[in-house]
């Protein structure tokens, strides 16, 4: 049986985390709504904070200097990250790319070190506009010209492009080889020819703002190739299924029980024909439902997570879990809405914001669909080991 008791040392870190985020960014939450970012300084002051705490870059590895957390811990912790705003948590906790890994000599003094120590934001620029989920399709492309590369294309939905000082670009820069043609670049914001374009607002998680990123005959030095080439989207892939655990997995774990806990009060407290809600079996019902989902939602979480850190390979199971956790979040946030009625439905309340910031988890990081096919194409090669 796998053990799922979380021992002493991480639970103070989970304590710790608990308590900045009640202390720390609740309070800001509404403002960060509203104004659509986080202000510079508050961003520093935030991130300066969890680093005296030692919460900073938890889930890089500790010869970097990050927290090196487990997956495990890394997921619990993302559990409480969902009781707050995106926004803050990528200023308060570090938004690092996992991939910077790969940096060797001197871009591990320029890139990976500071960006590690908070001093510098870098994003990832893998999306396009006709390359979603299908991350081996993008078109941008760098060609060679000497000991130089030659970069033109486009991103969008680029998260924190507006407060990145350098980014992690995927480009072709071998056609014929397909997926293995695909390499990354370190390029700083400002380099001639790249221009970080409009903000893309969305629906929800707002102040995690994605903008366009577009390449114009960008000349890039051999020295800002990041790992061999060819190998761009190995390294974005081999760290995702972590990203897709915590960020996608945990977050709507966290996510969901906020959105429960309120439904909870919320019907122990509202009265209809002289009663109150919870006493109704409809609402009863959906309580119920909402616990049983968190519930096998959690577990699928933590068990890829714990095959994880074993150095096992789940990937079929990490896009179970990408499913079902993200579409779980819409079924709780739906219940949730219902269950407050008109009130769910007002932008005073909280929950209409949490509702709309449920909807992308379905989105990113692979479609639901998607998933379902990397889920059914396993299970018809491997079969029940799939599982």
């Amino acid at each position: 049986m796998i053990d799922f008791s979380v021992p002493g040392e991480t639970q103070m870190v989970l304590d710790s985390v608990r308590r900045f985020i009640k202390e720390e960014l609740a309070p800001h939450e509404a403002e960060v709504e509203e104004i659509q970012q986080v202000r510079p300084e508050l961003a520093r002051a935030l991130r300066d904070k969890a680093k005296a705490l030692g919460l900073f870059a938890m889930g890089m590895p500790e010869d970097v200097g990050g927290g090196g957390l487990s997956a495990v811990d890394m997921c619990l912790c993302e559990e409480e990250f969902g009781f707050t705003k995106d926004a803050l948590v990528r200023r308060a906790f570090g938004a690092i790319p996992g991939s910077l890994v790969n940096c060797v000599g001197e871009q591990r003094e320029k890139y990976l070190f500071p960006a590690v120590q908070g001093d510098i934001n870098i994003a990832l620029g893998m999306t396009e506009p006709n390359a979603g989920s299908d991350a081996a399709g993008i078109k941008t492309s760098a060609r060679r010209d000497g000991d130089d590369f030659i970069l033109n294309g486009s991103k969008h939905f680029i998260s924190d492009a507006d407060v990145a000082d350098a980014f992690i670009i995927t480009a072709v820069t071998d056609p014929s080889k397909g997926a293995k043609g695909i390499s990354a670049f370190l390029i700083d914001k400002g380099t001639p020819g790249f221009t970080v374009g409009r903000v893309q607002y969305m629906m929800g998680l707002r102040a995690t703002n994605h903008s366009e990123l577009v390449f114009e005959d960008v000349r890039l030095p051999k020295a800002q190739l990041l790992g061999a080439e060819g190998t761009g989207l190995f390294q974005a892939l081999s760290t995702i299924n972590k990203v897709r655990l915590g960020m996608v997995g945990g977050r709507s774990v966290g996510m969901a029980r906020k959105l429960m806990q309120m439904s909870i009060d919320y019907a122990n407290e509202r009265k209809q024909f002289g009663q109150k809600i919870g006493d109704f079996q409809m609402v009863q019902a959906m309580l119920a439902d909402m616990a049983t989902e968190i519930f096998a939602a959690r577990m699928m979480v933590l068990n890829a997570a714990w095959e994880t850190d074993q150095g096992m390979d789940p990937r079929e199971k990490v896009s179970m879990v990408k499913y079902y956790a993200s579409e779980m979040l819409g079924r709780v946030a739906d219940k949730a809405v219902q269950i407050f009625g008109g009130m769910g439905y007002c932008r005073e309340m909280p929950l209409e914001q949490l509702y709309r910031d449920a909807r992308v988890y379905r989105i990113f990081d692979g479609a639901s669909d998607i998933h379902r096919v990397v889920i059914a194409r396993s299970l018809l090669k491997n079969g029940r080991q799939s599982l």
